[in-house]
C-alpha cells in the first residue's frame, strides 16, 4: 500500500492572476502558503480485478473508461493506463468547496500516489505540471495554477506565470520571526457555506476572454497587491500586512457580486472592530473561509464565535506532497 498527503493552501497576495485568461497575455504573479491541513489518497492492489474507488461514493470499475470521476479517470490514464488495476482511498482533514485549493490538492496527491506505486515517483516540478495538464488541459477547468504547484512544493512560494505558461517558483525566505508571526495570528473562520470555484471564476475567464476594461486592470491591481504583498512579508511588516490584506478584499470583491454576500460581509465588518486588522474570503471567492490577520486573537476568536465560525488552527507546512506510508 502507498499513502500520500498533499497540503491545503492559503493565498497571500495576487490570487486570481494564475489564470490561463490573464497570465497569457500579461503574465502572473501570486504569493502562496501550504497549510498543515491534507489530502490524503491511499493505492493498494484490489482483490478483485477491478478499479475500487473510494471517495463520497464507491465506484467498481472494470476499465478507466467507465470511472465517473473525472480526475480519477485522467490521472489514472496519463499514469498508468490499463496495465494494473488498483484500489484508491481518499480522506481529509477539509471539506471541499471551502477556498483552500482541495481540488487542486487532491489531484496532487493522487499523482503522487499513483506514480508511487508504479516505481516512478514524481518531483513536485513533474506532480504540478501533471495536475495541471489534468485539471486544466484535459478537464477543461477554468482554474488557476496557484494550487497545484502550492501543493507539490509546500513552504511560502512565490509563483511567476509567464504569458508561455511556464511557471517559475522561488521560496520566499522570510524570517523564523515572521513565520512564527503568521502561524500565531494568521486565523481562518470558516462561514458555513461552501461553493463551485469553477462557477465563479468562470465570470472572471469570460470577461478576461472579452477584455472587459475593469476585469483587467482589477486583476492588473491585484498582481500590484501580490508584489506589495511579498515586501512586506520580507520586512516582516506583518501589521501593514495586515492592513494590506483588506485592501485587497476590496479589490476582490469587485471583481464580481457573487464574491460575497450579506452575512459574510457583516461578519467581516465586525471582526475588523474586534481584533482583526484585515482580512479576505480565502479562494474563489462565495463562501468558505474567512482569514484574517489579527493584533487581538481571543477578541476575534470571541466575535467570531458570535457569528457561528469555526475556527480552524493550522501551521504553514514547508514539506509538500510526500509519501507518508510505502
Amino acid at each position: 500500500m502507498i499513502v500520500t498527503r498533499s497540503p491545503l493552501r492559503i493565498s497571500l497576495g495576487g490570487g486570481g492572476t494564475d489564470l490561463p485568461s490573464f497570465y497569457e497575455r500579461y503574465g502572473g504573479f501570486v504569493l502562496s502558503a501550504a497549510i498543515d491541513k491534507f489530502v490524503y489518497v491511499a493505492v493498494n492492489k484490489p482483490f478483485l480485478d477491478q478499479y475500487i474507488l473510494k471517495y463520497s461514493r464507491i465506484e467498481n470499475c472494470s476499465s478507466i473508461e467507465e470511472i465517473k470521476h473525472p480526475i480519477f479517470r485522467e490521472s489514472l490514464k496519463l499514469l498508468m493506463g490499463e496495465k494494473q488495476k488498483v484500489e484508491i482511498s481518499t480522506l481529509a482533514d477539509i471539506p471541499s468547496g471551502t477556498g483552500l485549493g482541495s481540488s487542486g490538492s487532491f489531484t496532487v496527491a493522487l499523482l503522487k500516489a499513483l506514480s508511487a506505486y508504479s516505481n516512478h515517483p514524481l518531483h513536485a516540478e513533474e506532480l504540478a505540471e501533471f495536475a495541471c495538464q489534468v485539471e486544466i488541459d484535459i478537464l477543461k477547468e477554468p482554474i488557476g495554477k496557484q494550487d497545484q504547484y502550492i501543493s507539490a512544493y509546500g513552504g511560502i512560494r512565490q509563483l511567476e506565470f509567464s504569458q508561455s505558461g511556464k511557471v517559475a517558483v522561488t521560496n520566499l525566505v522570510v524570517s523564523q520571526k515572521t513565520i512564527n508571526d503568521l502561524d500565531d495570528n494568521l486565523l481562518l473562520f470558516y462561514t458555513g457555506t461552501s461553493r463551485s470555484a469553477s462557477a465563479i471564476l468562470s465570470d472572471q475567464v469570460n470577461k478576461s476572454a472579452a477584455n472587459d476594461a475593469s476585469m483587467l486592470e482589477n486583476l492588473q491591481y491585484t498582481k500590484e497587491l501580490g508584489f506589495r504583498s511579498k515586501e512586506l512579508l520580507l520586512n516582516g511588516d506583518l501589521h501593514s500586512y495586515g492592513l494590506l490584506m483588506n485592501e485587497h478584499w476590496l479589490n476582490k470583491k469587485s471583481r464580481s457580486q457573487s464574491m460575497s454576500n450579506s452575512s459574510i460581509d457583516k461578519a467581516y465588518l465586525d471582526a475588523l472592530n474586534n481584533g482583526a486588522v484585515g482580512g479576505k474570503l480565502v479562494g474563489a471567492g462565495g463562501g468558505g473561509f474567512l482569514m484574517f490577520y489579527a493584533n487581538d486573537n481571543e477578541k476575534l476568536r470571541n466575535c467570531m464565535s458570535k457569528w457561528k465560525m469555526k475556527e480552524v488552527r493550522f501551521k504553514i507546512d514547508f514539506q509538500g506532497a510526500k509519501v507518508v506510508i510505502s
